[in-house]
């Protein structure tokens, strides 16, 4: 069984009394453990199909499988589950609660789960030095670069162990050079959990890191390789 399965998904926005087809008919499907990349330019539909594989939107249309259960069926509170203990994400905007320091921020991720403090402190720690933090844990983002917190970001979303992270265009606020940085280090990290990532981006460069690339253009999925 593939860890996804989407079957004819379309997700229709009415705007301005106008129907607008931010994902169009796609037919898609994703092993566990593979590094995907979604890449097309702004409103192409990259973000929206991210939001439909995250349980963070239902489609308009069409069957988004994980792991043999169709998220439409889901009731909140499953989607819920599943949003906290199943899905990663990783935003553009680091999202970081700016009174907390890096260490609180990537253990209040935990707070829900049934993870004991003690252990989520552990944990935490541990993985903000696997993203090379330990020596920032206890600054504040303010006080941190915008790599550093997108490697707090990436912390956070990976302290659960999901399934799956999700990670919509998330070098678009770094320099070129510390964009790669950030793709390679959540690659490894979710190679070495043997989680599955999704990447949403507009960069061709960060797009060829990742073994699949699939194109998006008005909302349908153009298939590989992605067109020059």
């Amino acid at each position: 069984m593939s860890l996804y399965e989407l079957q004819s998904v379309s997700k229709v926005f009415r705007k301005g009394g106008v129907d607008v087809r931010a994902v169009d008919g796609v037919d898609l499907t994703i092993e566990a453990g593979e590094f995907v990349a979604l890449e097309g330019p702004s409103g192409s539909g990259k973000t929206t199909l991210l939001q439909l594989l995250g349980a963070l939107d239902r489609p308009s249309a069409g069957h988004v499988f994980f792991e043999g259960r169709d998220l439409a069926t889901l009731r909140d509170n499953d989607l819920a589950d599943l949003r906290l203990n199943a899905f990663g994400f990783v935003f553009q905007q680091f999202n970081l609660i700016p009174t907390l320091t890096a260490l609180e921020n990537v253990e209040l991720k935990l707070a829900p789960t049934s993870v004991e403090r003690k252990d989520a402190r552990q944990r935490s720690v541990a993985l903000l030095g696997e993203v090379g933090l330990a020596e920032r844990a206890h600054h504040l983002p303010a006080q941190l670069s915008g790599g550093e917190q997108q490697r707090v970001a990436i912390a956070r979303a990976v302290v659960v162990e999901p399934r799956v992270i999700l990670a919509d265009e998330p070098t678009g606020n770094l320099d070129s050079k510390t964009g790669t940085d950030v793709i390679d280090l959540l690659a490894g990290l979710a190679a070495r959990r043997g989680s599955t990532i999704i990447v949403a981006t507009h960069d061709a460069t960060l797009a060829a890191r990742a073994p699949r690339r699939l194109g998006m253009r008005d909302g349908a999925l153009l298939g590989e390789p992605v067109p020059a």
